[in-house]
């Protein structure tokens, strides 16, 4: 086990894993209503004042990157394309040194008029959230009728170079998931990466249930049933997805599996919440704020340690089959994924 943080190094707790992979949230709203998220009326907004400025969130990914070792920072929201200085965030993300790679995960609407913008900002890759091919369905889950929005906001980021376009799809009983050979068969006839998820305790309405949770077993038995997969021989590492080979490959498709293969013994991720709030898990029930710190004065080696802190506190595990599991405050659009 590692001694405590001392100074200076990189944000490492205390069973010797290191973030290098920084997920920001760049706001809690989004223009999609989706069941498994959050309620069709939405939810009580961030106000203005709490959420970071851009010129904030960008000391704080320098701070990262500079003094704390990330080499990966991926935005997203709620809806980060919403953020009206997205294209001036990701510029100046983009032109630290070291250079840090840089994605973003979002709904996809509206992507096809910004991918351009965006990948000359410095860019280099997206996932898009896409559940369905049915339109009727997409507009069930997502209480909205922009199926077509995502599509090309899909073929927009393929165009503007923002490679590899990875998909991330959740299947729900009931609802989606006999999608999951579809769902790949269009991946690979556009040339996107698919990744399937399986729904996690992170909703507003605290609705989760693992009992009509679709599983990995179950997402691969069905991609099987028009599909041969085998293991990929690739080293893991700290990726969150599964992946195999579909037919021999070269093409994969990965399954993220957070509930029953759980991967938090080589996670390497930290996050930042929209209003300036370090969590050291995505499951976790305590934060560490940053944004008063910032606000407050704090120097950068000050703020780098706090974030040393709140890393060294994070647990083995997220806990979900734990007994005394508690889902947090916070849903999923809050968080950032």
């Amino acid at each position: 086990m590692s001694v405590a943080p001392g100074t200076d190094g990189v944000l490492v707790d205390r069973y010797d894993r290191v973030a290098r992979d920084l997920r920001v949230s760049l706001t809690d709203k989004c223009n999609l209503r989706c069941t498994y998220c959050m309620p069709a009326e939405g939810l009580p907004w961030l106000a203005g004042p709490q959420l970071l400025t851009d010129e904030e969130i960008v000391r704080l990914v320098r701070v990262a990157v500079e003094r704390l070792g990330v080499t990966e920072v991926r935005f997203t929201g709620g809806e980060p394309l919403i953020r009206p200085g997205l294209v001036g965030i990701v510029s100046a993300v983009a032109a630290l040194q070291p250079r840090p790679r840089v994605s973003l995960t979002t709904n996809g609407i509206g992507l096809d008029r910004l991918a351009p913008a965006l990948s000359a900002a410095g860019l280099d890759r997206v996932n898009v959230s896409l559940d369905t091919l049915d339109p009727g369905r997409f507009e069930r889950l997502t209480r909205r009728p922009r199926l077509d929005a995502v599509l090309a906001g899909l073929a927009g980021a393929k165009a503007a170079g923002l490679s590899p376009v990875k998909i991330n799809s959740v299947l729900m009983r009931g609802v989606n998931e006999d999608e999951a050979p579809a769902l790949l068969r269009f991946a690979l006839d556009h040339d996107y990466q698919l990744r399937i998820i399986e729904q996690m305790p992170l909703d507003a309405q605290h609705g989760w249930d693992r009992g009509t949770m679709v599983t990995a077993e179950e997402i691969l038995t069905s991609l099987r049933t028009a599909f041969d997969l085998s293991p990929d021989p690739a080293e893991r590492g700290a990726a969150p997805a599964e992946t195999w080979l579909v037919d021999g490959g070269p093409a994969r498709v990965g399954v993220i599996a957070s509930v029953t293969r759980p991967f938090c013994g080589d996670c390497d991720r930290t996050r930042l919440t929209a209003d300036g709030q370090v969590r050291a898990c995505l499951f976790a029930t305590e934060e560490s704020d940053l944004r008063a710190a910032l606000r407050g004065g704090a120097d950068d080696d000050g703020l780098a340690r706090r974030w040393r802190t709140a890393m060294w506190g994070k647990r083995a595990g997220h806990g979900i089959d734990d007994p005394t599991f508690l889902q947090p405050t916070r849903p999923m659009s809050a968080i950032g994924g």
